[in-house]
């Protein structure tokens, strides 16, 4: 990216990668091909991610969302959300007889199978994430008599252990790097011994889309992150983009939410969303810039993103069996499966 040459030229900086990560694309396609297979209504427990696009987008298809698990009819199907749930969740869900599909993040899924195995091994976890988050409920439930939360660095000094030598960290996958490390650094202040996970918890795509903003805001007058105030990782973005030098940064589901007065004085608006978040969201965004002058759009891409993620195993077995019947019967639409088996 060049500087600019005349400071009264209006520009876009689209940051990229942003939008849909893996587990994410998973977990909405998890139920809208449960919805196709089995047929409406499908339960989900929570939003299947935090966008308030995209659950309105999945209710008009026939998802239906709960808050807990109680309020899913016996015998009926529910969809886990991309956040991960406690194992309680797992036995409610059993005891009411509902078939499930999980579509928990893999990577959220990473960080359970760690908490679970530190816990066999004795080890206090301190988990660094945010009270009340779906993600930190569930991972809390694998090992909630050795998972302390710990709610960024000023919550260190009230982080207390059984034993110095036998403390991990673990933390929810959504985070801002930059503040997860700056926990990181107090509590091995703390505890010197402290251990560190196999691999970076932070995922993948948080990571990048907070190094993208990152290289945006530094030549932004004005920050736009599309995504809900419910998204963990979208709130973070706004959080970086200011700290990389944006000298505003705004949160918008929608390009409606924009205040035309954000853009007085501004030459350079940057523009990224959430990892929950839809294209056609920021689509909505850059034709509202381009209407007000804003209509030279510039890719900021410092890397590339090609991992994907299988559908959940429940929803692959079944499609599986549903081919294998069209074939054997040579009838391309044979038998739809009744459900996922409990």
């Amino acid at each position: 990216m060049g500087d600019m040459t005349a400071t009264s030229a209006r520009r876009v900086l689209l940051a990229a990668p942003r939008g849909y990560c893996a587990g994410v694309d998973r977990a909405v396609i998890a139920v809208e091909k449960a919805l196709e297979q089995y047929g409406a209504p499908i339960y989900v427990r929570k939003e299947i991610v935090h966008n308030k696009y995209v659950v309105q987008t999945l209710e008009k298809k026939g998802a239906i969302f709960v808050d807990e698990t109680e309020e899913v009819p016996e015998g009926s199907i529910v969809i886990f959300s991309a956040h991960g749930v406690a194992p309680v969740v797992h036995e409610e869900a059993a005891q009411r007889k509902l078939a499930t599909i999980d579509a928990t993040c893999p990577l959220v899924t990473k960080v359970h199978k760690e908490a679970v195995r530190f816990a066999k091994e004795d080890y206090d976890i301190l988990l660094i994430g945010h009270e009340g988050h779906e993600e930190v409920i569930g991972t809390s439930g694998e090992a909630p008599d050795h998972i302390t939360l710990v709610d960024g660095p000023d919550d260190v000094k009230n982080v207390e252990v059984r034993d110095e030598s036998k403390v991990v960290w673990l933390s929810q996958t959504t985070l801002s790097v930059d503040e997860t490390m700056e926990t990181v650094d107090a509590l091995k202040e703390r505890f010197p011994k402290l251990i560190s996970p196999p691999s970076d918890d932070i995922c993948y795509a948080t990571q990048n889309r907070q190094t993208a903003i990152k290289q945006v805001a530094a030549e932004s007058d004005l920050v736009i992150v599309v995504g809900s105030k419910n998204s963990s990782n979208s709130v973070r973005l706004v959080e970086v983009a200011l700290g990389a030098g944006a000298k505003a940064g705004h949160l918008v589901d929608y390009a409606s939410e924009i205040d035309e007065a954000w853009l007085e004085g501004v030459s350079t608006v940057g523009v990224t969303s959430g990892a929950s978040v839809p294209d056609v969201l920021v689509e909505g965004v850059l034709e509202w810039l381009a209407e007000r002058g804003f209509g030279d759009v510039e890719v900021v891409q410092p890397m590339q993103e090609s991992l994907t993620f299988s559908l959940p195993k429940e929803l692959r077995r079944d499609l599986r069996a549903e081919a294998a019947a069209a074939v054997a019967t040579g009838a391309a639409g044979a038998g739809r499966p009744e459900g996922p088996r409990r």
